[in-house]
């Protein structure tokens, strides 16, 4: 069953998709080319995943595939929905999509088995993990100012639930101004399986109801500009779509400002390191 989480007579309510309608809880119906939609997640924590798709760590061309999978966390304003503006900074040029799944957690969850992981999930969703790597040598590789920004994280249109997906069985695609530019498949490119990172962040960090897991993205990850548009679809879960604009306002003169620097060029633009290092000044 699908779920979809819409402003309906200026409240948010939730309702089921049926077809080309949604039904909600009033048993009024909205069109769902016509919904005004919500994040179908209200979670205590969002929590992101590194390099988790093979293609991924090949594109870097990396000497080795990671033994483990490393974690970073969003404060939960960044969290957008579906056909929601996504801002770039101005003075920034390296603003990424990243075409992810995300897993939704369905009830309290803490220090279990693989195995079992999967029972603890409420449903599957889809996001696009955006960041301004302008930022990238900001926080010290903890993320927050790259991944963190306000709307940086759309989360939508649908909330699927569980027991209708397969998640060793997904294909994931992104798509800009309806150019293809990422794909990948669950089941052949995902190093670790959802129920793996479940269990990984569950022996330390207790997950509770709503929480949201973004898997994270395959290779092909690109700047995009402004006036873009950029579609996330999941087989299965629905296409979630955003256009970039730029922010309304100017950044205050304080703290660390955006740069390009060598960091910028390798992830942004998965330049090889020792490349970047010798190119970044054609960039400033």
């Amino acid at each position: 069953m699908k779920h979809a989480r819409i402003l309906h007579a200026g409240q948010p309510v939730w309702g089921i998709v049926e077809g080309s309608q949604i039904k909600l809880e009033n048993s009024d119906t909205v069109g769902v080319d016509q919904a005004r939609y919500l994040p179908p997640v209200t979670p205590s924590k969002i929590i992101a995943t590194h390099l988790t798709y093979r293609s991924r760590c090949v594109e870097y061309k990396m000497a080795r595939l990671p033994e483990y999978p490393a974690y970073f966390l969003q404060p939960p304003s960044a969290l957008s929905y579906h056909k929601a503006p996504v801002a770039r900074p101005a003075g920034c040029r390296f603003l990424n999509y990243e075409g992810e799944i995300v897993v939704v957690i369905g009830r309290r969850c803490s220090n279990i088995r693989v195995e079992e992981a999967l029972d603890y999930v409420q449903g599957y969703s889809i996001a696009n993990d955006w960041g301004i790597h302008d930022f990238r040598h900001a926080d010290r590789g903890a993320m927050l100012r790259v991944k963190g920004q306000d709307g940086f994280c759309p989360i939508g249109p649908f909330l699927v639930d569980a027991a209708d997906v397969d998640p060793n069985d997904l294909t994931l695609r992104t798509y800009v101004n309806g150019q293809m530019v990422q794909e990948g498949h669950t089941g052949s490119d995902l190093m670790f399986s959802f129920a793996y990172q479940i269990a990984d962040l569950a022996r330390l960090i207790t997950l509770e109801p709503g929480d949201v897991l973004l898997t994270g993205t395959p290779a092909h990850s690109r700047p995009v500009e402004i006036g873009d548009v950029v579609a996330v679809e999941v087989s299965g879960i629905g296409r979630l779509e955003n256009t970039v604009v730029e922010l309304d306002r100017d950044l205050a003169a304080v703290g660390i400002q955006p740069a390009v620097t060598a960091a910028t060029l390798h992830v942004a633009l998965a330049m090889p390191e020792d490349e970047a290092e010798r190119r970044v000044g054609e960039y400033q």
